[in-house]
This record gives structure tokens, sequence and C-alpha cells, in this order.
């Protein structure tokens, strides 16, 4: 028992180590320019066991979220994100060691080129789940966390898992890479001397 009761230590601590910061190094996104930050919860189904929270409540979390991690990338090409909240389950308090469940959402991600005005993505699916504290793991989320904490951790995992699919996207297919059309030829200018 006191082997068990050890290792859950060690992976709770260890889960803690790696837990997403609000202000993590920036990826790389080209010259990728947040333009505006939709977010949706109207339709959000919300888990059987979960706490209750309003779709104003959601979309205010995510967006914020999302304004903290893209807003800070100042390209020359702007593309709007549109997030929609499909489900989530905000874990209530459990029982210790025993039943501790974790919160989770599932949302959908568009992601819309505003030059070209044509969608680089519809409807891109993210699970995430809530990051293990040494306090939660033991505790259980819903003893250690407010609903408020449960959501904004939620919000910032959407937000972070969103900006490295972007930066994978970018890398692998180009996406925010610099268009021809941006890049300006200098311009002849004619230079009449001053003659005194």
């Amino acid at each position: 028992m006191l082997r068990i009761l050890t290792l859950i230590t060690g992976l709770a601590l260890m889960a803690a180590c790696t837990q997403t910061q609000v202000y993590e190094p920036p990826e790389s996104l080209g010259e990728f320019k947040l333009r505006v930050n939709y977010a949706f919860a109207d339709k959000a189904v919300q888990g059987p066991v979960s706490r209750d929270a309003t779709p104003d409540e959601w979309t205010k979390a995510i967006q914020n979220a999302v304004d903290i991690r893209l807003g800070r990338y100042e390209g020359t090409q702007e593309y709007d994100l549109g997030i929609s909240l499909e489900g989530y389950m905000l874990a209530p308090p459990g029982i210790p060691v025993i039943y501790n469940p974790k919160s989770t959402a599932i949302v959908l991600v568009n992601v819309y080129d505003v030059k070209k005005k044509e969608f680089l993505a519809k409807s891109k699916q993210f699970q995430v789940l809530e990051d293990t504290t040494g306090g939660s793991a033991l505790k259980g989320s819903g003893h250690e966390r407010t609903k408020e904490e449960q959501m904004s951790g939620l919000a910032l995992k959407i937000a972070d898992r969103v900006e490295e699919w972007l930066a994978e996207e970018h890398k692998e297919n180009g996406w925010f890479d610099r268009r021809p059309d941006l890049i300006q030829p200098l311009e002849s200018v004619e230079v009449t001397q001053n003659p005194t």
C-alpha cells in the first residue's frame, strides 16, 4: 500500500512539473496575426456529473486564454479563429484517492484567412484534460479547484493546443508563410539636389 501511495505521489509531482503555463515561449507562426477571436458555447453539452457553467462564462474564459496566447503574434497577415465548445465536464468533488474525476472539454476550431477569404481549417476537433497537480491527484480536482479555476485551466489548455496545432500546420503546410503580394519592390524615387 505504501508503495502505491508513493508511486501516485511521484506521478502527481511529475505531472505538476509539466503544467501548462499562461505565458510560454511563442511558437513559430510566420506572418500570423489574430484579427478576431470568436468563441461559442451556446450548444455545449454538459457532462452528467459536471458542475454547472453558463455559455457566457465559457465564452469569456476561452476568449481570454486565446487572446493571451495568440494575440501576441504580430505578423502581417490577418486570421480569424472560431472556437466552438461542444461538450465539457467540470469535475465535482470526488472521493480522495479512490475517485478523482478530471475536468475535460471538447472543441471544434475554424481558421479563416481574412485576405484570401477562405478557411484554412473547419471543425478541427480537440479534446483537452485539465492538468494534474500534487493536490488534485490525491484529493481530486473538485476538492482542490473552484469551478472558475477549472474553466480557466481548460481554456488555457485549449489555447495551448490550438497554438501548437497552428505551429505544426505552419511548419508542415506553410499556412502562415509570407505571401508574394506582401513583398513590395523598391520604388524608384527621383532625387532633386538643392542647388545651394
